[in-house]
């Protein structure tokens, strides 16, 4: 059986759902999880600056850059984007995820709509979902120069900075989201965004498809019986947040949908319009489209 090398992001269970029904080995595949990448994108890595974030690692410091370690991940739209931008992989062109997003405050904070998050800094993970988004949702409400940021790190550290009051603000994505709700925090704005498979460019399409076609599968499982599969959040829940909380599974909500089925490419276009517009394109050495998307179509 042949082995890929996957780092979950935790925004969904498609993952554990493909491997606990077995859709991964029907595949051909066995998966193996990187927990150190998948950790580390969840913990506070505010020194890390853009391309030593645990996420990049894998492509900064491989022998070969191209080879990216092998390893498949996920990131939003504009970050996967950008960071095969930036010479780190491809992103698959041929499916993409849809996530919840939130930006949450503590219950007694005088924030009660985006309009007054003016000149707040809201905690996001550097470049990441959580990053784009802030501007993306709230340009509509807010000039550009009104709408801070403060790199607080991944998933897990967002929220504890929250709940520390390091921040009066943060941008969160599932489960972060359900668990800011059960810990009686509140969402100021909440919407969703797409997300981007990213693989290096050497990556075997034979690999990536076979992988691909497991989270598909898991899709339509999740879909029939959504209950069965809940417990799985505990998989993405982050460790600081597992001694001492007693987390209501059965409550969460569904975390990103797999959607195979091409991205337009009006939303690639949307994404280089963006983050030039947004001063986030420093990092880019290329911008074709043609150059920067991985094909693994669902049927060939």
């Amino acid at each position: 059986m042949r082995k890929v090398r996957v780092a979950p992001k935790g925004m969904g269970i498609n993952d554990f759902v493909a491997e606990a029904e077995g859709f991964f080995a029907d595949e051909g595949i066995q998966v193996e999880w990187d927990i150190k990448t998948f950790r580390g994108t969840q913990s506070k890595w505010v020194e890390n600056k853009y391309l030593q974030r645990p996420q990049d690692k894998p492509y900064t410091e491989s022998k070969d850059p191209k080879d990216g370690s092998g390893l498949i991940q996920c990131a939003c739209l504009w970050g996967t984007i950008s960071n095969a931008g930036a010479g780190m992989g491809r992103f698959v062109g041929d499916c993409y995820g849809v996530s919840p997003w939130a930006i949450f405050v503590k219950a007694d904070s005088k924030i009660r709509k985006p309009q007054d998050l003016a000149d707040v800094p809201i905690g996001v993970g550097m470049r990441a979902g959580s990053h784009f988004n802030v501007p993306y949702r709230l340009e509509q409400y807010l000039p550009l120069e009104k709408i801070k940021t403060v790199n607080s790190g991944g998933f897990g550290a967002r929220l504890k900075a929250l709940l520390d009051g390091e921040v009066q603000a943060a941008s969160l994505l599932p489960p972060q989201i359900d668990m800011a709700k059960q810990l009686g925090l509140r969402a100021v704005i909440e919407d969703e965004f797409k997300t981007l498979w990213w693989v290096p460019e050497t990556a075997k399409q034979e690999d990536v498809r076979a992988y691909l076609r497991g989270l598909d599968r898991a899709e339509k499982a999740l879909q029939t019986d959504l209950r069965k599969y809940l417990p799985l959040w505990e998989k993405c829940v982050p460790p600081e947040f597992k001694d001492g909380y007693q987390w209501n599974f059965r409550n969460f909500t569904r975390g990103e949908r797999f959607v195979y089925q091409p991205l337009p490419r009006s939303d690639y276009d949307m994404v280089m319009d963006q983050v030039k517009r947004w001063k986030l394109d420093d990092y880019l050495k290329e911008t074709s489209f043609d150059k920067l998307v991985y094909r693994a179509p669902a049927t060939v």
